[in-house]
């Protein structure tokens, strides 16, 4: 259903502002395992967020989702906050599930975001949908064309990364039946249907 030009979110020059220093502050990052640019994924969350409905400060937070995690720390939060504001700054929080240079154990760090996710607000919970959706879009893309060597490049291993998805995926349909969340239960469906696990499911 088509929604009216008038409720569309307005992008303005927050926006383009956050883009450009999104772009500026991961550079150097590629996407795990790829030659893509790390920006490439930024920009797809930001677009299923505002496909979404969500307004220009979530859009914001969706470019921004990895900054803090992945460049600079607290430093990086409070120039988020400076510069987009209090609301952005917290939406990041939401989707950052470490902002120490010597992280927790994996395990430990992903049942930790969990749990705050079970107790975040709306608009944390459409970019984090959004972020997860893309991410498990690009895992079952490399499953089907490089097979288990893709299981290589995350921390948590197939058991692990099979594991978090699903407490994810059931996580964020609990919190609504949106298209996004639909379709990522339907992506990790398949996922562990290609990696044989069933039980997982």
């Amino acid at each position: 259903m088509s929604r009216d030009k008038t409720d569309l979110p307005v992008l303005g020059a927050r926006f383009e502002e956050a883009l450009q220093y999104a772009a500026r502050l991961h550079a150097r990052q590629r996407r795990k395992g790829t030659p893509v640019p790390y920006i490439s994924h930024l920009m797809s969350v930001a677009a299923l967020v505002l496909e979404d409905g969500g307004d220009e400060d979530e859009a914001i937070a969706a470019l921004l989702h990895d900054a803090v995690e992945d460049q600079g720390g607290r430093r990086t939060r409070e120039e988020i906050r400076r510069r987009f504001g209090e609301r952005v700054a917290t939406i990041v929080d939401g989707c950052t599930d470490s902002v120490e240079h010597a992280k927790v154990p994996w395990r430990t760090r992903k049942e930790e975001h969990i749990e705050s996710l079970k107790r975040a607000p709306r608009e944390v919970l459409r970019v984090s949908a959004a972020d997860k959706l893309h991410n498990a879009r690009a895992l079952l893309q490399d499953l089907r064309s490089q097979g288990d060597a893709t299981w290589k490049r995350f921390k948590g291993g197939r058991e692990g990364t099979l594991w978090y998805y699903g407490a994810l995926s059931g996580l964020l349909s609990a919190s609504g039946d949106g298209p996004m969340q639909r379709e990522l239960a339907r992506v990790v469906d398949e996922i562990h249907c290609l990696a044989g696990d069933e039980e997982g499911r």
